[in-house]
């Protein structure tokens, strides 16, 4: 009884002392070397509570490595780890230790699809989630709210194809929450449904700050402000996630001052808010404005964190504001933060769109620490700016360095390789995606290497990489090879192109422009006046549509352009 109760209270210590010190690595390390001493490492309610805390100080291998010395895992410790996974984007360890959970013969519980879901939400594909959904149904767990909750959450995370199972779980519901509605709302607003959405939130028996924030959402990101402001003006309550939204969507839409106007009105500001106005001034290029602000900032007594620095910067590279992105790394330069690679990151990144190598390159080779992230800002800066062969040399210094490259490298390499004229190492490099580290090229990386063949005159090569591709093909890369054409003067093929082309852009007259340069060219005139023809339909359909449209002038100025060709036609023959 005494060796019980010792036990207890040797229990209530670790979890409490585990539960105060859980984000302390130095703490939690000698907690669990006490724990070792006293036998409680595959404690089912201690050892939980460790993996926890590991997580918690970002030591995921070190709460691995304890979950794996328990004999005997319960439901509990497998949802913990699951949920940890989850925690650290590992979705395809959290399904691993699911089939583990299911091998040793250990009953999953409602809390365990919730976290599995949670873990892998945006990440799987249909089929898994409609896997987990045939196991929830097969342990009956479908009556626990949570886990429909986290179902229609899931499914409408796959895409649009997962959006009809999304709402079918959500009308075959007996009972719903808030959440469950929520839920419904942010998938269809995800999926840009917003008129679906809007019926829903009207349907919606009792919304919360969360529904009214996410139909908010859904407006300011198509761009809606008008709905988004009415919207906005009928919030029974708003909170500081509120007013952010609408302040982003006007510095999105470019109305500075609506966006100013709103942020001062604001009836409490917090690190968030300043970042987004402070952001949006930056992205505009109102350097001024920005600098002003995050000097009031300061004064108010908020400190920029890793999170607010990194979105200012991103925005000053967007726009070319270095004087801006200087004085930002000033601020940095006397903060801990100076050490943080990901704001060293953006760093790189904002100096290298902003056209100073010098800087980028300071920065650079001022890490500590470098992750895969560094060396792809720096080969695409190297890059953007010219310096290919540097480039492809960083790639090699990356790879001596222990670094294996992802999709990301691969698109600096590639371009690289095009704007030098390296056909053959482009297609090595390409090659070597699949062959050597397992990346799946995607639609960019087909990209890339269309305009390298292209660019290098082997356009059937182009022709056929394109039409061989696992994507759908687009009117990017259609142009890409007719602006090859036109380099190299393949008049047959760019005809086939240009009819591509007019099946995605059926009113883009500068295709047109294209394939006439090429006729003019080749001094087929006949062709040249046929094509004049054609943008004239074209230009009539156009202004039919919209005759205020943006494209208007350029229109006329084509056709202005074709008229001095077929003169200087006339002239020849």
């Amino acid at each position: 009884m005494a060796g019980s109760a010792s036990l207890l209270s040797q229990r209530h210590h670790f979890e409490h002392s585990l539960s105060e010190h859980r984000y302390n690595p130095h703490h939690v390390k000698q907690l669990h070397s006490q724990i070792l001493k006293f036998n409680l490492y595959d404690d089912p309610f201690v050892a939980p509570k460790l993996i926890s805390s590991y997580s918690n100080c970002h030591l995921l291998p070190l709460a691995v490595n304890v979950f794996n010395q328990v004999r005997h895992p319960n439901a509990l410790l497998f949802n913990t780890i699951i949920r940890e996974y989850g925690n650290h984007s590992q979705h395809s360890d959290a399904v691993l230790a699911f089939l583990k959970m299911q091998k040793d013969g250990v009953f999953p519980d409602n809390f365990t699809f919730t976290f599995l879901l949670k873990a892998c939400s945006g990440h799987c594909a249909l089929s898994f989630v409609k896997m987990m959904h045939a196991q929830i149904v097969k342990f009956g767990f479908l009556s626990d709210i949570f886990v429909p909750n986290s179902l229609i959450d899931s499914y409408s995370k796959v895409g649009r194809c997962g959006l009809d199972f999304a709402k079918r779980v959500f009308d075959e519901m007996p009972e719903r929450d808030v959440v469950s509605w929520n839920s419904m709302i942010a998938g269809l607003v995800r999926a840009g449904e917003l008129m679906e959405a809007r019926e829903v939130f009207n349907r919606m028996p009792n919304r919360d700050i969360v529904s009214w924030n996410s139909m908010l959402d859904g407006y300011v990101k198509m761009g809606d402000m008008d709905k988004a402001f009415a919207l906005f003006e009928r919030m029974p309550e708003r909170n500081v996630v509120s007013w952010c939204s609408l302040v982003s969507g006007y510095c999105e839409n470019g109305d500075m001052d609506m966006a100013r106007m709103l942020f001062d009105r604001m009836p409490s500001k917090n690190l968030v808010s300043w970042t987004v106005m402070i952001s949006g001034y930056a992205e505009k290029g109102l350097a001024g404005e920005a600098f002003c602000l995050f000097t009031q900032m300061k004064e108010a007594g908020l400190e920029a964190d890793e999170a607010a620095i990194v979105s200012i910067l991103a925005a000053c590279a967007e726009s070319g504001l270095i004087g801006f992105g200087k004085k930002v790394h000033a601020y940095v330069e006397g903060t801990e933060l100076k050490f943080v690679i990901r704001v060293c990151n953006a760093l790189v990144d904002m100096y290298a769109k902003c056209g100073n190598l010098d800087r980028a390159w300071g920065v650079f080779e001022g890490m500590a620490e470098r992750n895969l992230v560094s060396w792809n800002s720096m080969i695409q800066g190297l890059v953007v700016n010219g310096l290919n062969e540097q480039a492809l040399n960083l790639y090699s210094s990356m790879k001596s360095e222990g670094f294996a490259p992802d999709g990301v490298t691969f698109i600096g390499v590639l371009c690289a390789c095009t704007h030098i004229g390296l056909i053959e190492e482009g297609r090595r490099f390409f090659e070597s995606m699949e062959s050597d580290y397992n990346i799946t090229p995607q639609i960019e990386h087909y990209g890339c290497m269309i305009d390298l063949l292209g660019q290098g005159g082997l356009l059937e090569d182009a022709v056929d990489l394109l039409k061989s591709m696992p994507f759908e093909s687009n009117a990017i890369m259609w142009g890409t090879l007719l602006c090859a054409c036109r380099k190299h003067n393949n008049v047959e093929l760019a005809e086939e192109v240009v009819e591509q082309l007019i099946q995605f852009e059926p009113s883009k007259a500068g295709n047109y422009a294209i394939l006439s340069n090429i006729y003019a060219s080749a001094s087929r005139w006949v062709s040249l006046n046929e094509t004049r023809l054609k943008l004239l339909a074209t230009e009539k359909e156009f202004m039919k549509a919209d005759r205020y449209h943006s494209h208007s002038e350029r229109v006329l100025r084509i056709v202005h352009r074709l008229d001095q060709h077929l003169k200087q036609a006339a002239q020849v023959t």
